[in-house]
Formats: structure tokens, sequence, C-alpha cells
């Protein structure tokens, strides 16, 4: 599967439950690179993706920032635009999530 795929699959997944509230991470963009890597929060955008069979089987290890990074091939603007809490506050609906996954298709 290519990026690309991988990335429809990842905004597939979270339009299945548009509403659904998420966790945004916190300051990603204040954290030095080693610590923001291993950021991660329960029920967060990147933790549906692990939740999948498929992008697990493609390789998805864990639901943390730098997992999501390297998997999903993001630079860190791109994936601090699906998970930051600067955007969102605390939550966000499931729906947003999936739009700024698609953003990152390019």
């Amino acid at each position: 599967m290519n990026r690309t795929r991988r990335l429809v699959r990842w905004s597939e997944l979270l339009e299945r439950e548009p509403s659904r509230l998420l966790t945004a991470l916190t300051g990603t963009e204040y954290r030095a690179p080693p610590e923001r890597g291993v950021m991660r929060g329960d029920g967060s955008p990147i933790s549906v993706a692990l939740a999948d069979p498929i992008l697990r089987d493609e390789g998805l290890k864990d639901d943390s920032y730098g997992e999501a990074k390297r998997f999903f091939e993001l630079t860190d603007n791109q994936l601090h635009e699906i998970v930051c809490y600067c955007h969102v506050g605390e939550t966000m609906q499931s729906s947003r999530a999936a739009l700024s996954v698609r953003a990152a298709i390019g």
C-alpha cells in the first residue's frame, strides 16, 4: 500500500463515525523531536488508525506521533494539522481529523 492509499484508508476510518470525539495531542510544536516522537493519546486520530487490522498489517506499529509520521510519510507540519490541540482544543470531531488527513494527500 503506497502513501496515498494509507492516508485514504485512515481518512475513511475517521469518516465512519464523523461525530466521534477524538483526543488532540497537546503542544506538538513545542516538543523536541525525541519527546514529540513518543507523544500519544488514548482516543486520538492516530489510535483510530492503529485499531485497523489492515493498517497494522501494512506496518503501523503503535499510535505514537513518531510512528504516524513515519508510517504515513507526513511532515511535522502535516501531522500537527491533523492531531494538535492548538487548532481544535482538547477534542475534535473525527470528521475534522479526516479532512486534515485528506488535505495531507496533496
